[in-house]
């Protein structure tokens, strides 16, 4: 079977399964069902703390917080919800949470799903945990789910965001003028995928920049991401 034939529509599908509420576990960082009462107070630390990042809300549909009770109950909120589909972000380590994002917009049906409301507290940006837990979302979507797309979307000003999404291996695909009202303003929004064609080529770029052997005893990268996506 060729890969125009294993990949992409011209095989015949089959729909696949919802995400479920299970835990990835990788090398830097572990993914794990959302827990108000668990992860709470970790992630209220990381969100609203004296260290916290300051553009954090800046672009998320939430936030910021008047006190922590508030956080709170919202998180619980979305530790109920289906889809999105929220996880914390936990240091395998320490069990302490660093981090959110979630499984969205689930399509099982045709095989397409989206990692979203993605924040990173200050002990998590930048790190090579930050970088597995994006891995392990979509490894767990396009390998083990065996979806044909995964999406990332994000306001079209957030340079961050869009870095990161470039960085990951996600094409952009262009952008939704006047898509959105959030928290009072128009959003343009991002488009960018994964696709199922492309992904074993930036699965491979993942596992070989997430190696022990890509970081010298200083904790430095010896070769980017988008390197190793190219000479894995």
């Amino acid at each position: 079977m060729t890969d125009d034939q294993r990949y992409g529509a011209e095989v015949a599908w089959t729909p696949a399964a919802v995400p479920e509420r299970i835990v990835l576990t990788g090398r830097y960082a572990r993914v794990e069902p959302l827990n108000a009462a668990v992860h709470g107070a970790d992630l209220y630390r990381a969100a609203q703390g004296p260290d916290a990042d300051p553009e954090l809300w800046s672009y998320l549909p939430n936030g910021p917080y008047d006190s922590e009770r508030a956080f709170l109950d919202d998180l619980a909120l979305r530790e109920a919800s289906p889809d999105p589909l929220f996880f914390a972000i936990v240091d395998p380590e320490t069990g302490t949470a660093h981090g959110l994002a979630a499984l969205m917009r689930i399509d099982a049906a045709n095989g397409v799903g989206e990692i979203g409301h993605i924040w990173f507290g200050p002990a998590l940006q930048r790190t090579p945990a930050a970088t597995e837990a994006i891995f392990l979302f979509a490894d767990y979507v396009m390998s083990k789910l065996g979806y044909r797309r995964f999406e990332w979307k994000c306001n079209d000003r957030n340079q961050r965001s869009r870095r990161a999404a470039e960085r990951c291996g996600f094409t952009y695909e262009g952008t939704f003028r006047q898509h959105l009202v959030v928290k009072g303003r128009n959003r343009d929004t991002a488009w960018y995928a994964i696709i199922d064609r492309d992904w074993p080529m930036i699965r491979a770029g993942f596992e070989a920049w997430l190696d022990p052997a890509n970081f010298d005893d200083s904790g430095n990268q010896v070769r980017t991401l988008e390197e190793c996506r190219r000479y894995p």
